[in-house]
């Protein structure tokens, strides 16, 4: 049978997930954006809209291929508050959780490339990571070697989606649309579900922010595709989602 992505995780109530997210985040002691050994390659581990390739270059245009990898000990989520004045949305993050893995990319990036990165990525701290906690999912004759960085949320940005930080399906598309990429790149079945899987904080906060929703190939050539594996992954949640409202 095929497993939803809830199926895989303890019902919570919003607070307890909050409670949750502050316990994770007070316990993470890190220099937020350390400066990089210039002497070392420097890679990128993309988990959220840096797996999709347009997104990616756009901000670092001189980004080397992405291998799909797992990444033990972080746990990916909906729970980076935007940081608008006004209507925002949740975008995804990560914590350090040792019970936790999550599928990502991994790709090489020039010094001056990292630091446009750490200006997309303001409101996250960049940490290292252990190439231990890599593991390739293709044999490309990558191997983890260098400095290896991940976007771990800052604790003050650390919250639940709700009505005023939905989740927004533009987001969402970019970070599913960028995980069936891989998963058609590599031959990897079953990779974007677990994309899926291994995010937490779905919520029913969730708004179709599409433009013109009714014709979605016309802007989101993938429309079917992740509406197939939402609609099938999260079928609780895909059935609650509102069109944006239009005044």
């Amino acid at each position: 049978d095929r497993n939803t992505a809830q199926e895989h995780l303890p019902p919570q109530s919003d607070r307890d997930a909050s409670e949750e997210l502050r316990r994770l985040a007070s316990i993470t002691n890190v220099e937020c954006m350390p400066a990089p050994d210039l002497g070392k390659t420097q890679h990128i581990v993309g988990y959220g809209s840096l797996m999709q390739e347009h997104s990616r270059t756009r901000t670092a245009p001189s980004a080397g291929p992405a291998s799909p990898v797992l990444v033990n000990g972080y746990r990916r989520g909906w729970f980076a508050k935007g940081g608008s004045v006004g209507f925002d949305t949740t975008y995804l993050g990560v914590i350090p959780d040792a019970h936790s893995t999550v599928n990502a990319v991994l790709y090489r990036i020039r010094p001056d490339d990292l630091l446009a990165t750490d200006q997309r990525e303001y409101f996250y701290c960049r940490r290292l990571v252990n190439p231990s906690e890599i593991t390739f999912l293709v044999n490309n004759g990558m191997a983890a070697q260098g400095q290896i960085w991940i976007y771990i949320n800052k604790p003050e940005s650390l919250a639940i989606p709700s009505a005023r930080y939905p989740l927004v399906q533009s987001y969402i598309d970019i970070f599913v649309s960028g995980c069936l990429e891989i998963e058609q790149r590599h031959g990897l079945t079953g990779f974007a579900q677990h994309c899926l899987v291994t995010t937490t904080g779905w919520s029913s906060h969730w708004v179709n922010d599409r433009i013109y929703p009714r014709r979605p190939l016309t802007h989101q050539p993938r429309a079917h595709q992740i509406d197939k594996l939402l609609s099938e992954n999260l079928p609780q949640y895909f059935r609650t989602i509102r069109l944006e409202a239009v005044n």
